[in-house]
Parts: C-alpha cells; structure tokens; sequence
C-alpha cells in the first residue's frame, strides 16, 4: 500500500500545474497595421532581436511573444489588451506607443494582478496620483523629453518660442513639459486635432505672424515628415530655428534624406538615448539591429529591446515562477541589467530616473542621416510627478 500510494503521489505531481512555469508568455501591445505601423513594427522588430539576442531563454524559462495590434485606437488596444490577458492568458503585457492607448487597456492588465510594462508612453496620470504598485514605465514620463528641450532653448538663449503638438494626452504632457523649464517668452500654443489633422497652412501662418525665434513641435509617427515638409514650403525654414521631440528618428530620417531636405541637419532634439550612447549594451543592440535590419534603430526599437531584457532581469530573480508577482516587483524595482541607456534607477512612482541628452541629426561616414548625442542636460532626472505617488 505504501508503495501504491508513493505511485499515485508522483504521478500526481508530474501532471499537476508546475509554479515554475517551464515557458514565460510575453504580450507586447503595439500598432501594428494603419500608416502607424511603422513605429510599431520597429518596435517589434527591436523585440524579435533582443530575443535573438537572449536565445529565446530567461535564465532556463523559454520565453513566447504574444502580439497584440491595437491598430492606433484606444478601444482596439484595449480590445487587444483583453485577448492577451483573458484569452491567451500571459504572464506580463508590455509595449504601448500611445498614452490614451495605454490608458484605455492599463486596467484591463492591472485589475488582473499581472504586471505592465509601457516601453514607450508615459502619461502623467500613470506617473502620479494613478499610480500602481503593478505598472512599470521603462522608457520616460512624458513631460521630461520637452523639459530637456525648455532647458536647451535656454542655454542657446532662445528668446520667444511658437508652440504645435497634438491635441491628446501625451501632446498635452509635451507642452507641459516645455513650459516648466522655458524661460524665454511662448508667444503662441497651437493644439491641433489628432491624428486627423496634416495640414498645418492657419498654424504655420499664425507663426509668421507671431515672429518668434523659434518653433517647438511633437509629432509622431508619420505627421512629423509631414509638417516639417510644409514647414518649409512655407518659407520659415532657414528664417525660424525648428525644436522637436519624437518627431526626428531613424524612421523618418531616411525619407527626409531620400527628398532632399538637408534643412534637417544639424536640427536638435533631446532624449535620453542615441544610437552612439557609449555603452556595451548599446552597442551590441544598436550593431545587431543594423545587422539584422539594415538600418539604424528609432528610440521606440532602444525602448522595447531594453524592456525585453528588464523583464529577464525579474524572471530570472523569481526562477521563472511567474505565480510570484511580489517577487517580480521587487526585482522591477532594483532594474538590475545592463540598459542601453546606461546607469539609471527606477523611481518611487516606477517611472526612470535616468539622464537627458540634446541630439543633432548628422551624417554617418556612410552618408546615412542619424542622430548623435551632444550635451548632457538633465541628470539623473526624476519626473515631477513622482511625489504625487503614493503606493
């Protein structure tokens, strides 16, 4: 009998549910299909490499990646947010371009008890009062991109700035953010209907009537080709210095390059990474993404390559045992890998608290338009958010 019973015992434990989960099912949320697509495919493809690059394994766990296209709409993400957490049932959801994306699908995830990750948003809300022991920001809060620039502006001693962005919640954060820190005169804010609106003839003719020294813009995606090329048909290029943030990358570079815009070199913008940042880690992602791709990386592929290998650093502290969220957390929280960014540490709020750069579009001994960093402006910056936090 007592042998009978050790029998039933191990075959009951052989078939039963293993804490240890032998796999780590991964979704990633980003924009898949709509002209969008095509940051949203860097970022995949940035998440495809890191995979490459950690042979597919979180310590001895295998790792799978769900997708999930949110098609540039918040009711779509979060459509694709319920699938990967109901349906395909994964153990943490990353990714999100969009910031009313990621605020639309955040409860979707987090009234789940599952962790999640945004490698690219960073609404204010998320970063202050609604914040959640649960939800980690990997890339920036929204704001601090364009503090980098108010201070950018001062240093060069810009005197009066005309402000366009988008009106949504990032684009909002975006004007914030350059307002905290200008000191010079905004003689004008423009918030344009998003994404419909591409053309910007009445905003661009409100800034040559203003006369400011320069002009500050957000726009992502595809909308930022489209109003830097009507920013000189209008005649204020050469006239009226151009400032950006998220609107000049390595995804828009090359089609700025192939029309012959050289007005764009030399233009600056800030970040807290560039495709030459001196590091190992960056290196090894940046020579392995031109390997693999031909091309440079955007900093949306920088974002979602260093989230993949965050999330290691917390499965492999837990032993792959993805049951084990407050173990998860912590290990969240200490961010103990190599970023391509560089030291950094992770705020009271789960926000970065990491430097920020100016970044010029220069031209590579191979001829190709990139960025390159110049001027540490921020260090070590904590969003201002992080003390309305209270977890």
């Amino acid at each position: 009998m007592k042998k009978i019973f050790i029998t039933i015992a191990v075959s009951i434990f052989l078939i039963a549910p293993n804490a240890y989960s032998a796999t780590v099912k991964l979704g990633f949320v980003t924009t898949l299909s709509t002209p969008a697509a095509v940051i949203g495919n860097d970022m995949r493809d940035a998440v495809e490499l890191a995979l490459d690059h950690i042979d597919n394994k979180m310590g001895s766990t295998d790792v799978e990646i769900v997708y999930g296209d949110d098609e540039f709409n918040p009711q779509k993400g979060k459509q694709a947010t319920e699938r990967l957490v109901t349906q395909e049932k994964v153990d943490i959801v990353f990714g999100y371009i969009w910031s009313h994306v990621l605020l639309a699908s955040a409860t979707t995830v987090l009234d789940a008890g599952k962790i999640l990750i945004s490698a690219n948003a960073g609404p204010s809300q998320l970063a202050g009062k609604g914040c959640h022991e649960n939800f980690f920001n990997i890339s920036w809060q929204n704001d601090q991109t364009p503090m980098a620039m108010g201070e950018v502006l001062n240093q060069r001693g810009v005197n009066s700035v005309y402000v366009v962005a988008p009106l949504y919640a990032a684009g909002k954060n975006m004007v914030a953010g350059v307002e905290r820190t200008y000191k010079g005169e905004i003689v004008g804010i423009d918030m344009t209907k998003w994404p419909d609106q591409i053309d910007w003839s009445s905003e661009l003719s409100k800034i040559k009537a203003a006369n400011p020294d320069a002009v500050f813009i957000f726009y992502p995606g595809r909308h930022g080709p489209a109003f830097i090329s009507q920013y000189e048909q209008s005649g204020l290029a050469g006239k009226v210095d151009l400032y950006s943030v998220f609107t000049i990358d390595s995804i828009s570079l090359p089609r700025f390059q192939s029309a012959g815009m050289n007005g764009v070199l030399g233009t600056t913008m800030t970040q807290f990474w560039a495709p030459d940042l001196d590091n190992a880690a960056n290196k090894k992602f940046v020579d392995g993404f031109k390997a693999k791709y031909g091309k440079y990386p955007s900093f949306y592929a920088a974002q979602s390559y260093d989230a993949v290998m965050y999330i290691k650093s917390a499965v492999e502290a837990v032993g792959g045992d993805m049951s084990n969220v407050d173990g998860l957390r912590a290990a969240l929280e200490k961010a103990d890998y190599d970023s391509v960014r560089g030291e950094f540490s992770i705020g009271s709020n789960h926000f970065p608290i990491q430097n920020f750069y100016s970044r010029e579009v220069v031209e590579d001994e191979n001829g190709v338009w990139t960025t390159s960093v110049r001027e540490e402006v921020l260090t070590m910056h904590q969003d201002v958010y992080a003390s309305e936090c209270n977890m």
